[in-house]
């Protein structure tokens, strides 16, 4: 018995396809058969399994388990929830040394997949390759695991809220907050953690439904924020959230409805952490503003540029001991009095805590951050065969030109300017390029810059890539 895998679905920090198409049931039990033998091969017994709303969700649940008892692991179920609900369990049940969560995360609804954790560390990269090698050899361990259901959500909302701990009542009973769950995987575990928080709330598609039929839970797309931003403006709410399909990734609007992007929410937390631990180090990838880079320095902290991706930041927290860490894509990482993963529902909560701490509102903390032009996320396609190659060109390019780069992941060039990014996806055949200046005119001269490297390696910005 072996298996072999969709040469697309096995990612740099999950498993991620098409159901139906590049995903189907027997990649589940496949996966449960290796995830399970590896554990059990490192000493681990006890894997706990959650899945997001998808339609396709629970059938993989059934296949996933099918997959690790044959392998002799056992399973606890928690059932549908965020993604983060399965993190925390994974990190406080004592008894467990694994966790797979089913979901598709901000992806369309015909797309599912896993993110994994193992024995309390991210489970990416080579570890998923090794995945995908012992199911084609049909290297497997043979057992008979049991399987039990335990609820977590009660347990795991008690737990955001102590974010708040010490804040005055009073204040948080003034706060009129909106909030958009996208149809996502958190909303039953939002309705719980509204109920008991004081204040004011107004929710939006929080019944869960995988079809994602009021908009698609992507909340780093603007667009994905406008029902968000029209109950803020109808209601006058001090600000919203919002999350993704599985709720480890938040968007934010202040009063007015600007949005606070990733990197200006993590400006917000900074202060906030830094005071409690003076001189930290705080992660940003490399996608964030010079802005925060110079925030987090100016607060006494020691500010920390790495690569994209959940997993290698997770992973560099630990190396460094970084209290925070965070990307554009709205994962935020809160190791400060909490587990170090990405958790949006906590960072709402942290986001409550930042405004109380600092005496300001949110609207006040956005506004008091620089005025700075920039572009979104430019994704473009670029065959898989090619896209890190075209990066080493640029580099080498760029290294003849005596130009000021830093080469963490791709190529971010500081000029007069501002600076301009191109790197290459870890999980799409996408290139993706970003830039940001003080002016528009400025910002036109970098995105030239760009488009001259691309077209000395034969390509020009095409179409914007989906997610």
């Amino acid at each position: 018995m072996n298996h072999q895998f969709h040469p697309t679905v096995l990612r740099e920090y999950d498993i991620r396809g098409i159901i139906g198409k590049t995903l189907s049931v027997e990649d589940a039990r496949a996966l449960g058969r290796s995830f399970a033998t590896r554990l059990r091969r490192a000493g681990g017994q006890k894997v706990v399994v959650g899945y997001d709303g998808r339609v396709s969700s629970p059938i993989l649940e059934d296949a996933l388990i099918e997959g690790l008892t044959g392998s002799g692991a056992d399973v606890v179920r928690v059932g549908l929830g965020p993604t983060p609900m399965l993190y925390y369990a994974e990190a406080s049940f004592e008894d467990v040394d694994g966790g797979i969560q089913i979901t598709g995360s901000h992806n369309p609804a015909n797309y599912n997949g896993f993110k994994m954790m193992f024995q309390g560390r991210p489970f990416f990269g080579e570890d998923i390759v090794e995945l995908g090698r012992m199911a084609a050899a049909g290297d497997w361990m043979h057992g008979l695991g049991t399987c039990e259901r335990r609820e977590v959500q009660s347990a795991y909302v008690d737990r955001l809220l102590q974010g708040l701990d010490g804040i005055d009542r009073d204040w948080l009973a003034s706060l009129r907050i909106g909030w958009d769950a996208g149809n996502g995987a958190s909303g039953p575990a939002l309705e719980e953690l509204t109920a008991k928080l004081p204040g004011e709330h107004h929710l939006l598609y929080t019944e869960v439904d995988g079809r994602f039929p009021n908009h698609h839970p992507d909340p780093t797309e603007e667009k994905n924020l406008a029902d968000l931003k029209a109950l803020v403006a109808e209601k006058k709410l001090d600000f919203g959230v919002a999350f993704d399909g599985d709720g480890d990734r938040i968007g934010a609007v202040d009063g007015t409805g600007r949005v606070i992007w990733g990197d200006q929410l993590l400006a917000i937390y900074a202060e906030d952490v830094l005071r409690d631990e003076p001189g930290a180090t705080i992660i940003a990838d490399v996608k964030a503003s010079r802005a925060l880079f110079e925030r987090i320095a100016e607060l006494g902290g020691k500010p920390l540029m790495w690569k994209t991706g959940h997993s290698l930041i997770k992973s560099k927290m630990k190396e460094t001991n970084a209290p925070l860490a965070g990307e554009m894509s709205g994962h935020i990482f809160f190791a400060h009095q909490y587990y170090g993963f990405d958790d949006a529902l906590y960072g709402a909560i942290r986001l409550i805590a930042a405004s109380a701490h600092q005496g300001k509102s949110v609207t006040e903390l956005r506004g008091a951050m620089p005025a700075l032009i920039n572009t979104p996320e430019l994704r473009f396609q670029v065959d898989e065969s090619r896209k890190f190659t075209v990066i080493d060109e640029v580099k080498e390019r760029l290294a003849a030109s005596g130009a000021d780069v830093d080469a963490t992941d791709g190529v971010r060039v500081s000029t007069p300017d501002g600076w301009w990014l191109l790197r290459a996806s870890n999980t799409q055949d996408v290139l993706v390029a970003r830039a940001e200046s003080g002016d528009q005119p400025g910002l036109d001269r970098l995105l030239a810059q760009v488009d001259a490297q691309l077209a000395a390696s034969g390509l020009k910005r095409g179409p914007q890539a989906e997610h």
